[in-house]
């Protein structure tokens, strides 16, 4: 394969930069297991396998013996265990199959930029954006018409705390959807960890929903609880 000039190298490499923290900002912005930093390291990380499969062994002596796809291939396997720590299992509800899924997703960004396929990688980019931000309000509205409501948490990051609130939700006889669980901050006032916890429910009609949020807030570690008012019925 031709060799390109470091300058190439370069801006393929910044590229990469730059789609990888556009996918992670919006994963970043929602308080996903995986961010803005995370995205770009794998990005950028797969573009340069990409780079070197293909262009790292033009004038060793390998000749047309070298696979440029063999190295590059890897890095599917490699991202397939990475997105695995962001998927989070609890009963029957599975978390962060869309966080995995932008690792994965930015990884062939990569790969398409160290190679030189500007416009798949942009083209991409941008469906990627546009699912994550445009569709979001249609999952609302099917959410509204499926009875779903949003619940947050907010608590001290301690054990047990998400398999307490789901005992008081499973004893209403609601239904647990989904669980989005946000990253761990540490506050001041409280000096601990704080969690952001939101809870997706199918809403039995015979519920009172103010009567869930007030056995919620007496568990121990609740710092606050609410409702997602945008999605009111």
């Amino acid at each position: 394969m031709e060799q390109i000039s470091q300058l190439e190298v370069a801006f393929r490499l910044f590229l990469a930069f730059l789609l990888g923290g556009i996918v992670g900002f919006e994963r970043e912005s929602h308080n996903r297991p995986a961010g803005i930093r995370t995205h770009i390291l794998v990005c950028v990380g797969a573009t340069l396998i990409m780079l070197v499969s293909a262009y790292g062994f033009t004038g060793s002596g390998w000749g047309d013996h070298v696979d440029p796809a063999r190295i590059a291939a890897q890095v599917v396997t490699g991202v397939g265990f990475l997105g695995a720590g962001t998927i989070f299992r609890h009963g029957s509800t599975i978390t962060g199959l869309t966080t995995a899924a932008t690792l994965w997703l930015v990884s062939g960004i990569g790969l398409a930029v160290g190679i030189g396929y500007y416009l798949g990688a942009g083209v991409v980019t941008a469906i990627a954006i546009i699912n994550l931000t445009l569709l979001r309000s249609m999952e609302k509205i099917f959410n509204k018409r499926k009875k779903l409501r949003r619940f947050w948490v907010k608590g001290f990051f301690q054990p047990g705390l998400i398999a307490q609130i789901s005992g008081v939700i499973g004893e209403l006889g609601v239904l647990i959807v989904k669980i989005d669980l946000g990253d761990a901050q540490y506050m001041e006032p409280y000096k601990k960890d704080i969690i952001a916890v939101e809870f997706l429910l199918k809403m039995p009609p015979k519920v009172d929903a103010s009567d869930l949020l007030r056995r919620v807030v007496t568990l121990y570690g609740i710092i606050e609880a609410g409702w997602d008012e945008s999605e009111m019925l």
